[in-house]
């Protein structure tokens, strides 16, 4: 175990199939029938939970804990002490609600540094973005209706190459943003679910010296995923005719579906990369040990914030987009014509409802993959003993 702040692994058993025999370990109790105990049979040393860099001894007001906390907690029916909260979560395995909850609780609880991170980075991407579609995005070919078919691939294809300009330098901006943005965010909520605030300051030098990782995990999914899809497509590709469109086809599903498949049993490896101090190759084998078993539940969870996120952000663009159509004074019939024009307030009014969304989405998809890693910990490796004994929870020891 290292020396420097922040989250790790609480035992090498679930880690790295060490069997962690001859670590002390404490009892585990019984249930209240007497039959063997409930807990996982891969139990984490004492102490192995590594104390935030935030002093803050005490829970913050407002924890909740059960009652008889003071000696050994007391066990309830079904084996296990009631739960503690002495953050934004309770410190036990965790329904859907409780997750969505305990995101939305870090930031309104922590809104000063929660949004002066997502706003500051929403403000950088937006600006770069509006002057990336002012002044590098080269304008729409216009198409000639009455042009022939050979003519009309020509302004197909000049316009997909036009998209792509503006696409390439955004992309890079946006995937800055968002690293940034995820690295500070977790270590927030990391300190959201013991109770205890970090500084925007703190936060910075605690995720720093894990962004050159995190980068190359950024980069290493999408890679990865375009080698999958590229190998359903190529033999159909390769083999042209009715044929070969039928197996690209084949190919290109089961491309996307072992796509999908990956993306969820990786989804965990960002917040073991930082909280563990994990390197990329272990943070994706990491992430696949936890979601083992879980994949579904994961899936799901994953699929709602995702539809949530999505109708936000419709909620919120449309009425920025007729707004900024309309102070363009373009007018709305515009928008079916070649004419319509990019301007200045045009760009500035859709780039505000950019950061209003981001603002909100940033967090909250941040805050479910974190509290979705320490759930998946607090099931299989009885995290939540860990995490009760550095909040400074009586009956736990120091």
């Amino acid at each position: 175990m290292n020396d420097t702040p922040g989250w790790t692994s609480p035992g090498s058993a679930p880690s790295d199939g060490q069997d962690g025999s001859g670590v002390p370990r404490d009892a585990s109790p019984a249930d209240g029938n007497g039959s063997a105990p409930q807990w996982s049979k891969d139990q984490p040393p004492a102490g192995q939970w590594q104390a935030p860099t935030v002093p803050a001894p005490s829970p913050a007001p407002g924890a909740q804990a059960g009652p008889g906390w003071g000696g050994q907690p007391p066990y309830g029916q079904w084996g296990r002490p009631p739960a503690a909260k002495p953050g934004v979560i309770p410190l036990r395995p965790l329904t859907m609600g409780e997750i969505l909850d305990g995101a939305v609780t870090t930031m309104r609880r922590y809104w000063q540094t929660v949004l002066t991170v997502s706003v500051t980075v929403a403000v950088i991407t937006e600006l770069a973005n509006i002057l990336i579609q002012r002044f590098v995005v080269p304008p729409p070919p216009e198409i000639d209706p009455n042009a022939s078919p050979a003519e009309a691939i020509d302004q197909s294809m000049e316009s997909i190459q036009a998209s792509l300009i503006g696409m390439g330098p955004a992309l890079i901006v946006t995937l800055a943003a968002s690293l940034v943005s995820a690295a500070l965010l977790t270590v927030v909520i990391s300190r959201a679910v013991l109770g205890r605030p970090v500084t925007l300051g703190a936060a910075w030098r605690e995720a720093r010296p894990r962004l050159l990782q995190l980068l190359g995990l950024t980069l290493l999914l999408p890679v990865m995923m375009a080698a999958i899809m590229m190998v359903g497509l190529l033999p159909g590709l390769l083999l042209g005719g009715t044929g070969g469109d039928v197996l690209a086809a084949v190919g290109g599903l089961g491309a996307f579906v072992a796509m999908v498949w990956l993306m969820i049993r990786f989804s965990l490896a960002s917040p073991a990369l930082m909280l563990e101090r994990q390197g990329v190759i272990k943070s994706l084998k990491r992430s696949a040990k936890l979601v083992q078993g879980t994949w579904w539940r994961i899936l799901g969870i994953t699929l709602l914030t995702q539809l949530m996120i999505f109708v936000f952000t419709l909620i919120i663009a449309i009425p920025f987009f007729v707004i900024s159509v309309i102070a363009s004074g373009n007018g709305i019939e515009a928008l079916d014509s070649t004419s319509f024009e990019v301007s200045w307030t045009y760009l500035i009014v859709m780039g505000i409802g950019g950061v209003v969304t981001s603002a909100i989405t940033y967090p909250i998809s941040a805050g479910v993959t974190v509290l979705l890693y320490v759930d998946q910990r607090i099931r299989r490796e009885a995290l939540d003993l860990e995490l009760a004994r550095s909040a400074g929870l009586a009956g736990y020891g120091g």
